[in-house]
């Protein structure tokens, strides 16, 4: 069941990335804004057990996955804008 919810999670985290920061070089569609938000609850898990916010084995929530998806979507338009 914990795999469902980090999926949910990053879903709706990924949704309120996007609209927290939009942009024409953002990932679009069901699976791309569900895996970006995903990344972005590992982003968060990981900096916040670096920076001690988080114990080990415990895992980023909602507010948390949404600022690693920020941080994701950054990285995102930053080399979609070298590549172009």
């Amino acid at each position: 069941m914990g795999f469902i919810w980090t999926i949910i999670i990053g879903f709706v985290a990924g949704v309120i990335a996007k609209f927290v920061m939009p942009g024409s070089n953002e990932p679009s569609g069901f699976v791309l804004t569900t895996i970006l938000g995903i990344i972005g609850a590992i982003v968060a898990t990981y900096l916040g057990q670096a920076m001690g916010f988080y114990s080990p084995g415990e895992g980023a929530g909602l507010i948390g996955a949404v600022v690693g998806a920020v941080i994701v979507l950054v990285v995102w338009s930053m080399i979609s804008r070298r590549s172009a």
